[in-house]
């Protein structure tokens, strides 16, 4: 959703939004432009509805703006003028937008010129150049200053009276500043950035960031880091956290330097890249663990993994990712932990990709890795470590992988980030869990343009989509075609190249309106690049 103060702008998908729809229709056309008959439900179906694409303007719960867009022909202005296509340039490709209407205290502000922009935004994604309206003869003024001219007689009644008007893309750039800036900004760059990584971030948060630094010893300090900690318990019902300055990388060597001081054998799982990074960080260390393999975007049955605790009683740990970042799987984390409590092996979990993505409960978790950037919505640059019980130093171990070192100085035994840490308690402030549904619609958009997308159900993230290209195109290639737009995807990675696959990720401060606006863009991309000239 785009946010402008406390006003979001989206398209309208839920029976909430539909009937609010109605009931602004209501009152805008029949209330009070005397435009159809008064009934007793105060509600106004439009006759297009079905057809109709709704961007709406909300506050809160409540729809304050809305136009309707449609690209079917006849248009209401073909009915009331004959066809329009003797008014249209040569080759158009048209739209008519109707039901543009703002509930009175929003009329005259920001929100109608943002409304615009989504229209704008809309209009240029789907491929119209040509936008009809009837304006209403009490702000012919306006249009025209927003670059739409009249053509044809007016049409209504004599209480309601239209002027047909028309919108080119000539006419954008060549009226007043504000729509050319639109149009400009539309048409040079979408926006649509899908990392997982280097997450989007709410203003708050880098502003945040960008406060003065705070003496990592000084008591305003440590109040900011005791509420980063307190917070990110209560979201994951841990018992202790350790936030240090790194990576999820380092998150996961803190988890590893613990594993080797207990000098026992464990299990680890792999089905994808990350599983396999676990393995190579456990190799370092010279842990003794045995390996579970599956291919990847397979499951690990459960079976197996018991089969394992059964035929080798020595093993007292079990090291897995909970998310596979690199396919989107997500392990069964309650499963594991019934199954680790019947063998009295610890579970250590790495979480980069989850930890505010899916909510999980780390209750009973010996040892969870995690990390500032991704789905907190935060700059990368803390690692945390969640643990079960106390943790005391080792001076075996290099004291800034020793997690008891941390502990016994409550996170602050080395110098600090304290905009790191000011910048995740503005993320943690606005935090919402991905919306599960958002992905649920990439999901369907992208597969009805016949793109492969890895995995369905509940196993997956909600927070990362996994596409395999077909071999005619080069994923390199459509991941740059994309960039040059605007819409920023994970394709570089040496992994990704290898399989030719792409990732998107819906973290961090997403805008759920403009992540559909730029899934409709990509698919129509995929479909451009299958036909023509992305290819090896």
């Amino acid at each position: 959703m785009g946010l402008t103060g406390s006003v979001i702008y989206k398209i309208a998908d839920t029976p909430d939004e539909m009937e609010q729809i109605h009931r602004l229709n209501y009152e805008t056309f029949v209330e009070e432009i005397p435009q159809h008959e008064r009934n007793d439900k105060k509600r106004l179906v439009d006759r297009f509805h079905a057809e109709n694409t709704y961007i709406i303007a909300k506050q809160e719960d409540e729809v304050v703006g809305m136009a309707a867009v449609r690209g079917n022909r006849p248009f209401s202005l073909d009915e009331k003028l004959g066809s329009v296509d003797e008014f249209l340039p040569r080759d158009a490709k048209p739209c008519e937008i109707r039901l543009l209407s703002l509930k009175p205290d929003f009329r005259g502000t920001r929100t109608f010129f943002a409304l615009c922009d989504w229209l704008v935004s809309y209009c240029l994604n789907e491929g119209f150049d040509t936008v009809l309206i009837s304006g209403t003869d009490r702000q012919v003024r306006l249009y025209r200053h927003m670059g739409f001219r009249p053509f044809g007689p007016a049409v209504g009644t004599e209480s309601a009276r239209f002027q047909p008007m028309m919108l080119t893309k000539d006419g954008f750039k060549s009226s007043g500043r504000l729509f050319r800036q639109l149009v400009d900004k539309r048409e040079r760059k979408m926006v649509g950035h899908f990392l997982p990584g280097q997450v989007p971030v709410h203003e708050t948060v880098s502003k945040a960031w960008a406060r003065p630094a705070l003496s990592h010893r000084s008591a305003a300090f440590r109040e900011e880091l005791d509420l980063a900690r307190q917070q990110l318990k209560s979201m994951t019902k841990a018992e202790h956290i350790e936030v240090a300055v790194g990576t999820g990388t380092l998150a996961n060597e803190l988890v590893a330097a613990q594993l080797a001081r207990t000098r026992q054998s464990g299990l680890i799982l792999a089905n994808g890249e990350f599983g396999e990074r676990l393995i190579g960080q456990a190799g370092r260390w010279q842990l003794s663990s045995a390996v579970i393999r599956q291919p990847w975007n397979t499951p690990v049955p459960l079976e197996k993994i018991e089969s394992t605790f059964r035929a080798q009683p020595e093993i007292h740990w079990l090291w897995t990712v909970h998310c596979e970042t690199s396919t989107g799987y997500v392990y069964p984390l309650e499963e594991l932990k019934q199954l680790c409590r019947r063998y009295s092996v610890r579970l250590c979990l790495d979480a980069c990709s989850s930890l505010g993505v899916t909510p999980a409960d780390f209750s009973g978790v010996d040892l969870v890795s995690g990390g500032s950037g991704k789905g907190l919505g935060a700059y990368p640059g803390l690692a945390f470590v969640f643990h079960e019980d106390r943790i005391l130093p080792d001076d075996r171990l290099p004291a800034y992988l020793d997690l008891g070192v941390y502990a016994q100085s409550e996170s602050t035994p080395f110098t600090h980030s304290s905009n790191g840490v000011q910048a995740l308690n503005a993320a943690l402030a606005v935090h919402r869990f991905p919306d599960a549904e958002l992905a649920v619609r990439a999901r369907r958009v992208l597969k009805a343009a016949g793109m492969d997308v890895l995995g369905e159900g509940g196993n997956y993230s909600p927070g990362i989509l996994t596409i395999a290209l077909p071999g005619t195109v080069d994923s390199r290639r459509f991941g740059d075609r994309l960039k040059e737009i605007g819409i920023v995807i994970s394709y570089e990675s040496g992994y990704l190249v290898k399989r030719n696959w792409i990732q998107l990720a819906f973290m961090g401060c997403q805008e759920s309106g403009q992540v559909e606006l730029a899934i409709r863009e990509l698919a129509r991309q995929f479909q451009t690049a299958t036909e023509r000239d992305v290819v090896r």
